[in-house]
This record gives C-alpha cells, sequence and structure tokens, in this order.
C-alpha cells in the first residue's frame, strides 16, 4: 500500500492532461539544456518519470523531447542520476518511434547496460534483442577494466537470453559459459575493500581485507558462493552471485547443446552409465568443452551450496537465503542430470542424505519438492526406491502445512506438473488425494483452477467413489481444518481430553471428545481408505453447522459444483455399469447428507440433477437395476419439497427408460409398481385441502409427474383410464381457490394445458405408444431424439387433431 502522500502524487501525475504535460516537458526541456544539470534537474525528470510511469497507456512526448534525453543518456559529462533517470523515462515510453539508440560503439560497462534496458524495452520490432546480445558479449570477450565492472551487464544479458535465447551463436554462448565458470569456481576468498569516502579524516593507509566467512561465522575454507559473507565484496564475488542467479536459465536455455559422446550410440545402457561415472570422477586436468566444463563447475558449486545449507545461521534474514539457495542448487543439479545422466549418481546419494536431514525440519517443506523431482526424473534410472520420499511428502507436508498460501501452490503446482510421472511410477500419489484435498479446502478460490487440470489423474474406478463423498463435503472438511488449527494453537493445558460421559458443548471439545475423534481423524485423514462408511460424518456435519456461515467455508463450498462437473464428466470416460449404478444410488442417498451452507444445497443439487440424467443415459437399464433404490427415492413427499431438482430429473428418467425399449429385462409388474407409486405422489400434491393448509409444489414437478405416468401407461394400457381420469380432474384442481391462491395464473395455465394434451395423446394408444414407446432400432435415432425434444409441440399438434377450431370442415 502506499502513503496518503504518495497516493496524492500519483493522483496528480495521473490526472495531468497531454497538454499540461507538453508545456511540462518543455520547462524540463529548457533546465537540461542549461550550464549545469544539478538538483534542479534532476527532480524535474522524477517528476516527469512519475507522469509518465502512473497511467497504463503511454504518454507521448514530443520527438525532439525525445532526442534530447537520447543525447544526454549517451553524453560522457552526463552524471549518472540524470543518465538513470532519463533511461527510466524512455523505457517507460517503450515502444518509441522517435527511437534512435544503438549499442554498437559503445564501450562503457555501465552506459551500455542502461542503453540495452531501453533497446530491450522496445520489444524486438528491428532486432533489438540479438544486437543487445551480440554487443553484451563483445564486451564480456575482451577484458573488461576494473572501473568499467562487467557486473552492470550480466543483468541485461539474463534478459536477452529470457526474450530471445536464439539471438546468441554457439561460439558466443562457448565464451559466455567459459566465463561463467571461472565466476563461479574461483571468487576471491578475501573480502572487498572499502571505497574510500573521501572526507576530511579518510586515511590513505587501509585495512587488509580478511577472509570471507561461513553463514555461521566461521572462516570460510572453500572457494566462494552466493552463501559466503563478508563486509565487502571484491567485482569478481559480484560476478559471482550474479553468475548463480542467472545459471539455471542458462544451461535450460543452451546447456543441452552438443551433449551426445563419441561412441554413445554402439554403447549398452549400463556401459554409458559406466563410462559417465569414469568420465565425470577423471582427474580435473583434462580439458573439457565449455558447456561440459560450466556443469561441472555448476554441479560442484551446487554441492557446495548443500553442505554449506547443514550450518546455523547468525541471522534470520540468512536463513531464508540458506533455505532459497538450497532449492535452487537442487533444481540446477536436476537440469544438469538432464542433460548428462552421468552426474545422476554423484547427486542421488548426496540428495538421500539432504532429504533425511531436513525432511524433518517443517522450515523447509519447500526444498522438498525440488528433491521429490529430482527422485521422479532420475529414481528409475538410479534403480533407488523412491516412495518413502514421495510418502513424506503427500503425507506430511499437506497435513501440516495446508494453511501455508504459497507453499500450498507450490506444492499443487508441483502435482500438476508431475501427474504423468507420479501415476507412472507410484501409487502413493493416488493414495493421498485426501491430503491434497485439504489445500484445496483450505485455500479455494486461489488453487480452483490448479485442481480442475489435478482432478482427472486422481481419478479412477477405484478412488471415484471416496472422491464423490469427499467433494460433498469438502467445505465440511474446511471447518474441520479450522477446528484442528485452533486446538493446536490452544496452550497445553487446555489440550487434555475430555470426559468421554460429558457431552462437548463447541467445536473445540468435540475435536479432543472421544465420541467425535474418530470421525474428526476420518475426515481429517491423510490417504484413501475406501472401505470406511462416510455415514459415520452425520453427526460431525451437525456438529460443524456453527462454521457453515465463515467465509473461508462458504468460499470453498462455492469451488464444490464446479468440480463436481468435471467429476461426472472424467467419470464417464472409464466408468462400467457397476460404477454407474453405484454412484446413482450413492447420489440419492448423499442429496439427505449435505452440510447446510447457505445456497450450497441448491447448487450442489443443480449439478446433481443434471449428472444423474446424463449417468441415466449411459446406462439406461439401472431404472429396472436399481428399482427399489429410486422407488424408495421417488415415493417421498419430502423430495419434492426439498429437493425438487433431484426429484424432477429422477422421475424422468423412470419415464424416460422403464421401458422394454432399453432393457428386456422391463416387465409390466414394474411398470405398475412405478406408476402407482408416482400416482400416489401425483395424488399427494394435487388433492384438495383447506384454504390455510394447502402446500406449494413446483409447477415442474406437477407437470413432469403427469408426463411420466402417461409414458408408462402407454406401456402397460391397461393404465390409460387411470391416467385419463386422473389427468381429467386437473381443471377442478387448478380452479381451487385454495390452489389459485399458493400457484400464480401462468403456472396453472400450464398445468391444465399439459394434461389437456397428455389426456388428448391418450385417446389415441398406438400414437401414445409410438411417441413414448419407440421400438429398440429407433429408441437412439436422430429422429427419436428429435422427437423426445419437441414432445411439447407434439402434443399440440395432436390436440389441434382431436379438437378442432370452430369452423374447421374435414375434408
Amino acid at each position: 500500500m502506499f502513503t496518503a502522500t504518495a497516493e496524492s502524487f500519483l493522483k496528480q501525475a495521473r490526472e495531468i492532461q497531454e497538454e499540461e504535460l507538453r508545456r511540462f516537458a518543455s520547462r524540463v526541456a529548457a533546465v537540461l539544456q542549461g550550464p549545469e544539470l544539478g538538483p534542479e534537474a534532476a527532480d524535474c525528470l522524477q517528476r516527469l518519470h512519475l507522469t509518465v510511469a502512473a497511467t497504463k497507456y503511454p504518454r507521448k512526448l514530443d520527438g525532439k523531447f525525445v532526442e534530447l534525453l537520447q543525447t544526454l543518456l549517451c553524453s560522457p559529462k552526463c552524471p549518472e542520476q540524470i543518465q538513470l533517470l532519463c533511461a527510466a523515462i524512455l523505457r517507460e515510453m517503450s515502444p518509441c518511434n522517435d527511437l534512435i539508440l544503438s549499442c554498437d560503439e559503445i564501450q562503457d560497462a555501465k552506459l551500455l547496460s542502461l542503453v540495452s534496458s531501453v533497446l530491450l524495452a522496445q520489444g524486438n520490432k528491428k532486432g533489438e534483442v540479438s544486437a543487445v546480445g551480440q554487443r553484451i558479449v563483445k564486451v564480456l570477450e575482451r577484458r573488461v577494466p576494473e572501473s568499467q565492472s562487467a557486473r552492470y551487464l550480466l543483468p541485461i544479458l539474463s534478459n536477452v537470453i529470457s526474450l530471445s535465447p536464439e539471438s546468441l551463436t554457439e561460439e558466443q554462448t562457448n565464451v559466455v559459459s567459459k566465463k561463467m565458470a571461472d565466476w563461479l569456481r574461483y571468487a576471491s576468498t578475501q573480502q572487498g575493500v572499502a571505497q574510500p569516502s573521501g572526507g576530511f579524516f579518510s586515511s590513505p593507509r587501509t585495512r587488509q581485507p580478511g577472509p570471507v566467512t561461513e553463514i555461521d561465522g566461521a572462516i570460510a575454507t572453500d572457494f566462494f558462493t552466493v552463501l559466503s559473507v563478508g563486509q565487502y565484496y571484491t567485482e569478481d564475488q559480484w560476478l559471482n552471485m550474479q553468475a548463480f542467479s542467472m545459471l539455471r536459465n542458462w544451461l535450460l536455455c543452451y546447456g543441452a547443446k552438443g551433449l551426445k559422446t563419441p561412441s554413445s550410440d554402439n554403447k549398452s545402457g549400463m556401459d554409458r552409465s559406466v563410462m559417465a561415472v569414469v568420465s565425470t570422477t577423471s582427474t580435473p586436468g583434462r580439458l573439457l568443452p565449455p558447456k561440459d566444463r560450466l556443469r561441472e563447475k555448476a554441479f560442484e558449486y551446487c554441492q557446495r551450496l548443500i553442505e554449506q545449507s547443514n550450518r546455523r545461521p547468525l541471522k534470520k534474514d540468512d536463513g531464508e537465503l540458506q533455505k532459497a539457495c538450497l532449492i535452487e542448487a537442487v533444481t540446477i543439479m536436476d537440469v544438469i542430470c538432464k542433460q548428462d545422466s552421468s552426474y545422476v549418481y554423484r547427486a542421488v546419494s548426496f540428495l538421500k542424505i539432504l532429504h533425511g536431514r531436513i525432511s524433518g525440519d517443517a522450515t523447509y517443506a519447500r526444498a522438498l519438492l525440488p528433491i521429490a523431482q529430482f527422485f521422479l526424473n532420475h529414481g528409475k534410472m538410479a534403480a533407488v526406491d523412491s516412495d518413502a520420499i514421495y510418502k513424506h511428502l503427500l503425507s506430511d507436508i499437506p497435513a501440516q502445512l495446508f494453511h501455508n498460501p504459497s507453499l500450498a501452490f507450490e506444492f499443487v503446482q508441483f502435482c500438476k506438473d508431475n501427474t504423468q510421472l507420479f501415476t507412472e511410477t507410484s501409487s502413493i500419489f493416488r493414495q493421498s488425494f485426501p491430503n491434497l484435498f485439504k489445500f484445496l479446502a483450505w485455500n479455494s478460490p486461489p488453487l480452483i483452477s490448479e485442481f480442475v487440470d489435478l482432478l482427472p489423474f486422481l481419478l479412477d474406478a477405484g478412488t471415484a467413489v471416496e472422491i464423490f463423498h469427499l467433494l460433498l463435503d469438502l467445505p465440511c472438511l474446511t471447518a474441520a481444518l479450522d477446528i484442528q488449527l485452533r486446538s493446536a494453537a490452544l496452550p497445553t493445558s487446555e489440550r487434555a481430553a475430555c470426559d468421554p460421559a460429558v457431552k462437548p458443548t463447541t467445536c473445540l471439545e468435540a475435536f479432543r471428545h472421544p465420541q467425535y475423534k474418530s470421525m474428526f481423524q476420518y475426515l481429517l485423514r491423510t490417504k484413501s481408505t475406501p472401505e470406511d462408511a462416510p455415514e459415520r460424518l452425520i453427526p460431525l456435519r451437525q456438529l460443524l453447522g456453527s462454521l457453515a456461515s465463515s467465509p473461508r467455508v462458504m468460499q470453498c463450498a462455492e469451488t464444490v459444483p464446479v468440480l463436481l462437473e468435471l467429476f461426472f464428466r472424467v467419470v464417464a470416460e472409464f466408468a462400467d455399469g457397476t460404477l454407474i449404478n453405484q454412484l446413482v444410488v450413492l447420489l440419492l442417498q448423499r442429496s439427505d447428507q449435505l452440510y447446510e451452507v447457505p445456497a450450497f444445497k441448491d447448487d450442489v443439487y443443480r449439478v446433481l440433477s443434471s449428472q444423474l440424467v446424463m449417468l441415466c443415459r449411459l446406462r439406461p437399464v439401472l431404472v429396472v437395476e436399481l428399482s427399489t433404490e429410486i422407488l424408495e427415492f421417488s415415493g417421498a413427499v419430502s423430495n419434492i419439497q426439498n429437493k425438487e431438482a433431484i426429484f424432477t430429473h429422477m422421475v424422468w428418467a423412470i419415464g424416460e427408460y422403464m421401458s422394454v425399449s432399453y432393457d428386456k429385462r422391463c416387465t409390466v409388474e414394474q411398470i405398475n409398481r412405478f406408476f402407482e407409486t408416482l400416482e400416489a405422489m401425483l395424488f399427494e400434491i394435487t388433492q384438495l385441502r383447506p384454504l390455510a393448509s394447502t402446500p406449494s409444489y413446483a409447477p415442474r414437478a406437477i407437470s413432469v409427474l403427469m408426463a411420466t405416468l402417461t409414458k408408462l401407461a402407454a406401456r402397460s394400457q391397461d393404465l390409460i383410464p387411470r391416467v385419463s381420469m386422473f389427468l381429467s380432474k386437473m381443471r377442478t384442481f387448478v380452479q381451487s381457490p385454495a390452489v389459485t391462491s399458493v400457484y400464480s395464473e401462468e403456472d396453472l395455465e400450464e398445468i391444465l394445458i399439459r394434461a389437456t394434451e397428455l389426456m388428448n395423446l391418450l385417446k389415441m394408444p398406438s400414437v401414445a405408444q409410438f411417441v413414448f414407446t419407440p421400438p429398440v432400432d429407433v429408441a437412439s435415432t436422430r429422429f427419436q431424439r428429435e422427437v423426445n425434444d419437441s414432445l411439447p409441440f407434439a402434443l399440440r399438434i395432436v390436440t389441434r387433431l382431436l379438437e378442432p377450431a370452430p369452423g374447421f370442415v374435414t375434408g
């Protein structure tokens, strides 16, 4: 956040109009063309820079003024502060058509750095990136005077290879690789000398610099690294640190070229491995190509950093730097081993020891990710069992650190990037999905897109059912994690186990109460337990009701419908009949067992109802196979009131698929059973009651019930008189004062029209049978799908045929 003063300056800068900016630039130009460029010139340029940088759209300045800025930037007499401000303004105006800068003839490293930064900001319309890269390498190639340090050029070179790696030739990359190897390995181990201040008391005699120290204060006995500590640093030490900062990107861009060794094609895999080990452990005096030499020095550098990470830092900030360097070192080792497999065997034992050292320290959790990445990439080649590393990573870290947002993102991103490797190398990944979902439960909005990519890889026939339950319980998991964190924060004296005989009054007490302990343990489990019954969570959902309206729980609840839709879409690709039947039964059961989060049920019911139709279309015979469960669900009036969407779609599926066209096992007796159950339901919700006790049901449910009863009657024509009589009574129903008081006029008119259309259709049983019960060879044709999709239109046509309009004369 900006301070009030800064906000005020930014607001003023954004509100400056183009004409006012032009006049201000003219005043700045007059100052810059004065005899002396002092504090006034710097102040004017600072204000101008704020003005051009404060808006999202580019500001325009006069071409002559831009030319003046370029002239000052390249002037050897111009003060450094003015040059910096000129470069900053030119960068903000990029791309700029009035630019005439060139880096071709610049010898000074600082000036080359500033001019190059402006050129790179232009994009690459005129080959600026390549020109900058070529010039920087030429300057680095010659011996740079001590007063013009190459350290000003390395950040620009790093930008060049990020923007356009192909801008450097093979010969040029070899030049830089050779220099980087020297900078990494042979920097001075003596501290730098403080620059004299030039004051009255400055002494011409200076103290001899002492050696650099380790991060724990001990005198360094090995070569200099970014973790070496000194009061002042020499130029080559700065280059050492800069080279390390760009090392990974450099290796990724240029390290993999020309790696093929002689005779590699006619050796077996084992021969190559043995030869590789010999090649990397041979005498250091041998001459290596620049890229191979850089890899060797980089590997040694990373080994040294890992050794230094074992030291206890004297300052807290140094500890954070230590961890960051450790992560980078392991990542670079992984890159090196990908490019040259001969390093794998040296790295494996080294990293196994490192893992054993840091795995018990939660503060090193982020460092475990690149270690696991290394073993995923190289464990098979090194013939090592890495399951213990994966198990610790996927079991302990999510359970302990789910509440760390940055780690959560990195962890889930790591899993997403390695789904293919995980599924190929270890079963632990899929077994750990309950733990992974803790990240989502606690950090829902930021991680939803990652889990959309991750979920398909977690799903298979063995995990689908458990993941379905977990998705529905995700908001409940968020509440449980909240309680877990709060319980862990309590003083030890308050964490004592509760008396089993006393009923807990708060969620915190319940967390330690024996009655609820196993429920919390199941919900917070770290791995898949498909044999456990999730019904045990019913009391826990009620207990955690007080947290249902918390912002974190409600945010989590909003992600569930998205993942549920994805879940069914993925499952539909591999599910067999048994799994589909199981999911339909669970769908009907779990609709009664949801966490009471505001608006959560309606969103979930909307998804479940649409997916129920999809499952029935995938496997129409389930209506017959699950007739007991479906009848039980369809025969409960409460389901119309509380779960109208699911109820309506289930009744539609009965009318659509309870037919011999879809299942030869469908009998008249089964059709009659469904008919009687649904008839009783329609009677229950349409019977006339006293005005004060007439409940209101969804008109859609009434219409679907009428249509389904008509479909069933068309397939068992003994039922047609019963349906016709029932439909004929709907006029009395919709005209009753008790009914008109709770339904809108439009809804009642729609119910009456549908009842009339269905009744008319039943007057032609053969037509009704064809419309509602197509032959097997027609049931899935485009014609029949179109008939079903346009059923209301077909019903109206039949109605017009049976009830001709006044004045209509038959031929």
